[in-house]
């Protein structure tokens, strides 16, 4: 089987082609922000894309007649549990609409349905969006009974270390308790548990440790004090903090790298920042901990900021005694997308059905 995966990220798409579970190529589009500031909003930016990956397509040889299934990264949608969903006209009206939210990521199915159309297979999914919803009923509470807590979170990439970590351990992703820290432009700490995430903080809108473009969790005090201070309106303040927080607000860049340059060079607020980064990073994990009630299995790095040893090394320091650390840099999406589709194909599992 002929499967086609498709994942937008804010200035990319990802595309890549599997036959069953096997890559036979990949090819990631980068796009100057300049051109992206055209268009009205992510979602203005839909047909765009999709001539970019008809492109990605064709220089690599690929007809949309013999691809079997497409598959798109999920978007902002009601909460749900996670699994392979099927593309259908409420997702897509809640996906183009931003019901839930923008982000680029409500790409995915759009994208995915119409290449999926067009190639005639008419076999259009997605995998574990970001709003896979497995919270227990005390994780959803916070101090305020106006304000609950949301599950927003990198639910592909983690499930996929997850049942890889499982797998190392000679066990199942059902039989295991795992807590897994995804490290990218955005950090979500989850607590698994038997197969279920219940617990894990809002990596969009503000929990956790910053991360190099969000602000992650702020005082509540000062944020509310710089909210009604004049000096921003709600937009200006939220682009403070997601995309303008974190390694941005400190430093002026995202790139951890980058980052890093500087710490050698001697900038000691570089390192400040960065051994701030790590603490934070740690004690979401330690309160994941808590909510497993001490029983983890493994704890597991993964995500783009995984590739540096010298971050690994610092949150493991404060983190080894809680259970072994298992490193899987960078991500797993592209094969976690096309290995949902193929046991849909295959009749492994069947398609959850997505109804608003």
């Amino acid at each position: 089987m002929k499967i086609l995966a498709i994942n937008p990220g804010s200035t990319s798409t990802k595309v890549a082609l599997f036959e069953d579970d096997k890559e036979l190529w990949s090819d990631t589009q980068r796009y100057d922000v300049d051109v992206l500031k055209e268009f009205h909003g992510i979602m203005g930016q839909e047909d765009f894309r999709l001539q970019e990956i008809r492109k990605v397509l064709e220089n690599n040889g690929t007809v949309l007649s013999e691809i079997d299934a497409v598959v798109g990264r999920g978007g902002l949608l009601k909460p749900i549990p996670g699994g392979t969903y099927e593309v259908s006209e409420e997702m897509l009206h809640h996906l183009r609409t931003c019901h839930y939210g923008s982000h680029a990521s409500n790409l995915g199915a759009p994208l995915a349905v119409s290449l999926a159309n067009e190639g005639g297979c008419g076999k259009a999914y997605i995998v574990d969006p970001v709003v896979v919803d497995e919270l227990i009923p005390e994780a959803r509470l916070s101090g305020m009974p106006e304000i609950e807590r949301r599950s927003i979170w990198h639910a592909l990439n983690q499930k996929a270390v997850a049942r890889n970590a499982a797998k190392e351990l000679g066990k199942k992703y059902e039989e295991v308790d795992i807590i897994v820290a995804h490290m990218g432009g955005g950090i979500s700490v989850g607590a698994h548990q038997k197969g279920k995430t219940i617990d894990v903080n809002n990596a969009l809108d503000g929990e956790g440790p910053f991360s190099p473009e969000r602000a992650g969790s702020l005082p509540a005090g000062g944020l509310t004090r710089l909210a009604f201070s004049g000096e921003y309106d709600l937009d200006e303040l939220k682009k403070r903090m997601v995309g303008g927080g974190g390694l941005v607000a400190h430093l002026g860049t995202n790139d951890l790298r980058e980052v890093q340059k500087m710490m050698e060079a001697g900038n000691e607020k570089a390192k400040l920042v960065f051994e701030a980064l790590a603490l934070q990073v740690a004690k979401e994990i330690g309160a994941r901990a808590a909510v497993l009630n001490g029983h983890v299995d493994a704890v597991v790095l993964t995500g783009g900021l995984a590739y540096s040893d010298q971050l690994v090394e610092r949150i493991s320091e404060r983190v080894a005694y809680i259970a072994p650390v298992k490193v899987y840099p960078g991500e797993d999406e592209m094969k976690a997308l096309a290995e949902g589709a193929l046991r849909i194909i295959k009749g492994e599992e069947e398609a959850h059905q997505y109804r608003g």
